[in-house]
């Protein structure tokens, strides 16, 4: 498991921002794939989703934290995507994504919850159960454990690139895994939109 410990980050966190530069260069990116790719409907819903993961991959890489503004603008849009990318069953499809938010942060909640009581420290932050949410209005329930465990594997990653270099890893080592879940989130999402 990927555990944060409680030390500070280097940067101040108080009113953390994305570097605009870069999700304006990254949304133009997913904007091209996506208007190449998929329908309108799917490459707008594409393109929102993909600024706001930029957004949130940035400011948690920094800061080690995922604001509020970003997670909950994630599951506001997801259950928005799917009132209207769904226009037969509209309501269905919003109260699928509802029960999939729900019962996704409520997995990750509870794993924070015990992880805490075994080990007396947080191993999970607050910020990635509420990203949960969004992870779970955005996909259909067979691919949300493919977005966490493509999350993992990248932050797994990441933590061995980063002992290779030199850089002490511990168990208690802050990973900032949110910086992976978000790129995760749309890759899942704009893979099933094409394959679909």
């Amino acid at each position: 498991m990927i555990e944060h410990d409680t030390a500070l980050p280097a940067e101040p966190a108080c009113d953390p921002r994305p570097r605009w530069t870069f999700v304006v260069a990254g949304t133009l990116a997913v904007a091209t794939v996506s208007a190449l790719a998929l329908p309108w409907p799917l490459a707008l819903s594409s393109i929102a989703l993909g600024a706001l993961m930029l957004a949130g991959a940035d400011i948690d890489a920094r800061y080690y934290l995922l604001p509020d503004t970003i997670t909950f603008a994630t599951l506001i849009c997801g259950l928005a995507a799917a009132l209207v990318l769904d226009p037969i069953s509209p309501w269905q499809a919003l109260l699928g994504a509802l029960v999939r938010a729900a019962a996704t942060a409520s997995v990750l909640a509870a794993i924070r919850f015990a992880h805490g009581r075994l080990k007396g420290r947080e191993g999970i932050g607050l910020g990635d159960v509420k990203l949960a949410a969004g992870v779970g209005a955005w996909l259909p329930l067979d691919q949300v454990p493919i977005c966490f465990a493509l999350a993992t594997a990248a932050a797994l990653l990441y933590a061995l690139q980063a002992r290779l270099r030199g850089r002490q890893m511990e168990r208690t080592s802050r990973i900032p895994f949110g910086a992976f879940l978000c790129p995760a989130l749309w890759l899942v999402f704009y893979t099933g939109m094409i394959s679909a």
